[in-house]
């Protein structure tokens, strides 16, 4: 694991160490309400660097012994919903969440909840990035995600090795969080973080569901004809030499519908269109450019599915741009 124990000297907290009690309050600004209780909060150091966008944060912290506990009266109080992908840089953890255990060591992955109750506990120092990103940002289905909290998944192989050497890698350079870079960076982030997570679900669905394989190349197809205003589940199934009925039971056998998944993946299209500092494309003309043609439908859909309008998060991306070039 040498190449986390290198990212973990980029990060100092020799300068703004906080003592137990400021870092009992910072943790639950940076993250969602939590419970941190330590046994050793005499001499204490600890530290929380923090970057991103309005949705998505990675963190890095480095602290020593303590307990960290969202209860269900705390999560009572919160209305967003996020995933949170840990990432140990040094130190070893425990995570538990949804009756499972899971020892955490330098270079693991583990995913977990914030809309149902865990427990981190850390006996002796450590360090460890924190991705966070909104229930939404992740196109899985929740309850499935479900099954994978509190299970490590290894970053010495395969894409767990992929994902945990960029989220190291930007451990080590907050800064670049900031700013237009930092929205696409967040949203490679989370592409990332995302694929990991289907992947992991497929090892363990794929075996007792065959028609996995066949959902997994209509999405596929579907993704790159999004902007077609032909898609329908008509010629999805004939490009597929299936029926329309044995499409929707593919679909079905998830939890999901053909209309609602092209309708998601849209809508995410032009949210990251939308977002993008860099986009010079006026709000209708990204709707149309992804499938939608009429701009009051659009609207409601777009709101319906992230809760702001798009133009909202049009503007902030406009913000964003011109504080990089006032710089």
């Amino acid at each position: 694991m040498q190449q986390f124990l290198k990212t973990e000297a980029t990060i100092d907290t020799s300068t703004l160490p906080l003592d137990f009690t400021r870092f009992r309050e910072q943790v639950s600004q940076s993250f969602v309400p939590l419970h941190v209780t330590s046994d050793r909060p005499e001499p204490f150091r600890g530290d929380i660097r923090a970057a991103g966008t309005d949705d998505v944060h990675l963190s890095v912290v480095t602290a020593g012994e303590h307990t960290i506990t969202r209860t269900p009266e705390l999560i009572a109080r919160t209305e967003s919903r996020f995933f949170k992908l840990g990432l140990q840089l040094s130190g070893t953890g425990l995570l538990i969440q949804d009756n499972r255990e899971a020892v955490l060591r330098p270079g693991d992955l583990a995913i977990y909840d914030t809309n149902t109750p865990y427990s981190l506990m850390f006996e002796d120092s450590f360090a460890s990035a924190v991705l966070m990103v909104p229930h939404r940002f992740i196109e899985l289905p929740t309850d499935s995600l479900r099954g994978l909290t509190a299970t490590t998944i290894s970053g010495e192989h395969g894409l767990g090795r992929v994902v945990a050497q960029f989220l190291a890698g930007l451990s080590g350079e907050l800064d670049q969080l900031d700013g237009s870079v930092g929205a696409r960076l967040a949203q490679h982030a989370v592409d990332l973080v995302t694929t990991m997570f289907a992947q992991e679900l497929d090892v363990v669905r794929d075996a007792d569901r065959p028609h996995r394989s066949m959902l997994r190349r209509v999405q596929s197809y579907i993704d790159s004809r999004l902007a077609s205003t032909e898609l329908s589940p008509s010629s999805i199934a004939a490009a597929h030499y299936i029926s329309t009925r044995h499409l929707h039971a593919i679909f079905h056998e998830d939890g999901l519908t053909v209309s609602s998944w092209i309708r998601s993946r849209r809508l995410d299209r032009c949210r990251r269109e939308l977002a993008d500092p860099l986009s010079p494309h006026p709000v209708s003309q990204i709707a149309a450019r992804w499938g939608f043609a009429e701009a009051a439908h659009f609207s409601r859909a777009f709101r319906a599915e992230f809760g702001e309008a798009p133009s909202a998060v049009k503007s902030r991306a406009r913000q964003m741009r011109s504080g990089v070039q006032s710089l």
